[in-house]
């Protein structure tokens, strides 16, 4: 980066991609203070040392928030936190509680601690089941409890966007990469693929627009980057849709699976839609971003980490060779 070294806050950095934040960050020189749930993982961030400081912090309790930023005073922030985004997770009360309150309370510390920019990840489930590109003035349409909390957030930090401190919304399509979580589409398939394998796979049709996860970094950092005025929300999507079919026929290519696909093995989610794509040329215009790598590049670069990193090999299930 060219930018000189920031005081940076990231919140879920313990998550996909708030750990890959995390890691661009320290490469790039900046003092990062990852902050993780109490008891979370945190199996994908590197070693504290020089330029990272890892703090747990409940984002639930505003005080801890307020002691965490004002001892910190980050000049970005990242807000990657959020609950409800897995199966597993249901407790509307506690998705509510994160997801929202959790972004209140990070917005007054960060507002109050004289933070220069705060980037906020939304989802694209906020905007529900379209037949259609989504575009980010359209009416949001949440169908889960999830997605409603998620985009309760993006109005919130929509209110904070013409105050002093720059606030944005990315909402993030299907980001995929290294240390993305094992039971996803992209990095099953390579970990499954890796054994000759495929998954038990859903619906062929079903469509997801794919982003790999350098990319979805890329437009942070454009974000923040000192002169940047972005609207309040902006699509992280590639602009390109791709179907189930399509990710296991590139899996098939670039690792010589012969096993053929048995479709229907697992079941459909309720968040499941043969259409799924985000229209991006607002964040094109405004912060010069585009998401250039194609699946087939991506998904590559999955399969060359994952052979190349054997202390992941247990978590996704890849065999040691011979």
């Amino acid at each position: 980066m060219s930018e000189p070294a920031r005081r940076t806050l990231v919140t879920g950095a313990g998550g996909f991609v708030g750990a890959n934040l995390v890691r661009r960050l320290v490469a790039g020189g900046h003092a990062v203070i990852a902050a993780v749930r109490p008891g979370g993982n945190r199996w994908r961030l590197p070693e504290a040392g020089a330029g990272l400081e890892v703090v747990e912090l409940d984002l639930t309790d505003a005080g801890a928030v307020e002691c965490v930023v004002a001892d910190g005073r980050p000049e970005w922030a990242f807000h990657l936190a959020a609950h409800g985004a897995y199966s597993w997770q249901t407790d509307a009360r506690a998705i509510f509680e994160t997801n929202v309150m959790g972004a209140v309370h990070l917005l007054e510390a960060c507002r109050a601690a004289g933070c220069e920019a705060l980037v906020n990840a939304g989802s694209s489930s906020e905007y529900g089941l379209k037949d259609h590109p989504a575009d980010e003035q359209e009416a949001l349409a949440p169908n889960s409890e999830y997605a409603a909390a998620k985009a309760g957030a993006t109005l919130l930090f929509g209110q904070a966007h013409a105050g002093p401190m720059r606030v944005t919304t990315l909402r993030l399509y299907s980001i995929y990469g290294p240390w993305e979580d094992p039971g996803r589409l992209i990095a099953t398939l390579a970990a499954r693929g890796l054994r000759g394998e495929l998954p038990p796979l859903a619906d062929p049709d079903v469509a997801r627009d794919f982003v790999e996860v350098e990319d979805a970094l890329d437009a942070f950092l454009a974000a923040v980057r000192p002169g940047a005025s972005p609207a309040p929300v902006l699509n992280v999507g590639s602009g390109r849709q791709t179907t189930v079919r399509e990710a296991v026929e590139v899996a098939r290519r670039r690792l010589g699976i012969e096993a053929e696909p048995e479709w229907g093995t697992m079941g459909r989610r309720r968040w499941d839609t043969n259409t799924w794509i985000a229209r991006t040329e607002r964040a094109e215009r405004e912060l010069g971003w585009r998401a250039p790598t194609t699946l087939e590049e991506g998904f590559g670069r999955m399969v060359d980490w994952l052979r190349a990193t054997p202390a992941v090999w247990p978590v996704y299930g890849v065999a040691p060779p011979g």
